[in-house]
């Protein structure tokens, strides 16, 4: 159980991380020759604000990915286990290889939809994102 519990401790952290980096990061902007230079940072701190919120970039959805991933592990390496003499390691191990993947594959998934509608909003508003 120990085991488990250290496993999706790891997966929370990992998304607490992915968080973090979403808070962090930012567009490049070229504004040169731009009639909306001026509303850049305006622009920008809604861009955020609104990227956040379609982006599920709480760290909430990293964490139900773990536990929905931990769940998932542990019953199919119960399974194994079972079958090999040891159904309790089994699950562990299985909790752990599911909620740590599925952690950070949420966590990156979302990292991903953050950086998107944070450029595309920019874009919609007038501004030359570079990337």
């Amino acid at each position: 159980m120990k085991r488990i519990l250290s496993a999706l401790a790891v997966a929370l952290v990992a998304g607490s991380t992915c968080a973090w980096a979403q808070s962090n990061w930012s567009p490049t902007v070229d504004t040169y020759g731009s009639d909306r230079a001026q509303y850049l940072s305006r622009d920008m701190w809604e861009c955020r604000e609104l990227a956040s919120q379609t982006s599920g970039s709480t760290g909430g959805s990293v964490a139900r990915g773990a536990l929905r991933g931990g769940a998932v592990g542990a019953a199919g390496g119960a399974a194994i286990g079972a079958a090999l003499g040891n159904a309790g390691r089994g699950a562990a191990v299985g909790a752990a290889a599911g909620g740590i993947g599925r952690g950070v594959q949420q966590g990156n998934a979302s990292e991903t939809q953050f950086r998107r509608a944070y450029s595309n909003c920019l874009r919609a508003r007038g501004h030359n994102v570079l990337n």
